[in-house]
């Protein structure tokens, strides 16, 4: 145990590679009380229920439910727990969306340890974090974090949201209803609905969209 460690603050990892959540998990326990990996979204939603964890760590790209989904989640049914966003992806609208969902903090994984480490203690006080990696993007003008979306954000539904991530993850119709539990008619309904919000006109391009958004 290291000097100053707060056994007290529990954790909840998520991310859907095992050798990366372990070793978050490893890191983690240096200091806090690592309460379980989730390796989805959905799992990530079900454990934090069950542990009520202090802080949770969650990837954004994960199967099922990806992270800010999953927080837009937690955030309504466990507003206690704060979340810290750990994603490899740099992009500065994915940071505002996860904000907005209600996140607490946002984190690039390749950030040293001892700013994961502050980054965990600082949204369990309650605070905000923003990696300085981010930081350095915003100052130079390329954008900012906010609390209100801009007039070119595409809002979609939470089923929607869930649906684009099965069309990502290269589902045909017929399997996304069965994930869904709908009719394949009414999973094609609201994929045609998604494009024409996207203005898109293929699957290619949906997929296209989803991974660019760090969905999958």
């Amino acid at each position: 145990m290291i000097l100053g460690a707060n056994k007290s603050i529990g954790v909840l990892v998520a991310d859907d590679h095992c050798l990366v959540a372990q070793s978050i998990a490893v890191l983690l326990q240096r200091e806090f009380n690592v309460l379980g990996i989730a390796q989805d979204g959905r799992a990530m939603v079900t454990m934090a229920r069950q542990f009520k964890p202090d802080v949770i760590v969650s990837d954004i790209t994960m199967p099922h439910l990806n992270g800010i989904d999953a927080t837009a989640v937690l955030n309504r049914d466990l507003p206690d727990s704060k979340i810290l966003i750990l994603t490899m992806h740099e992009d500065v609208s994915l940071a505002e969306e996860a904000f907005r969902a209600g996140a607490k903090g946002f984190l690039l994984k390749m950030s040293a340890t001892q700013e994961l480490l502050s980054a965990v203690r600082t949204v369990a006080n309650g605070d905000r974090y923003i990696t300085p990696a981010l930081s350095r993007i915003l100052s130079s003008g390329a954008g900012t974090v906010s609390s209100q979306s801009s007039p070119s954000d595409v809002i979609l539904t939470p089923r929607q949201r869930e649906l684009l991530l099965c069309i990502g993850e290269g589902k045909t119709m017929k399997e996304v209803g069965v994930v869904l539990d709908i009719s394949t008619r009414t999973a094609e309904g609201h994929k045609y609905e998604i494009m024409r919000r996207l203005g898109v006109t293929t699957t290619a391009d949906l997929v296209r969209y989803a991974v660019r958004r760090g969905l999958v």
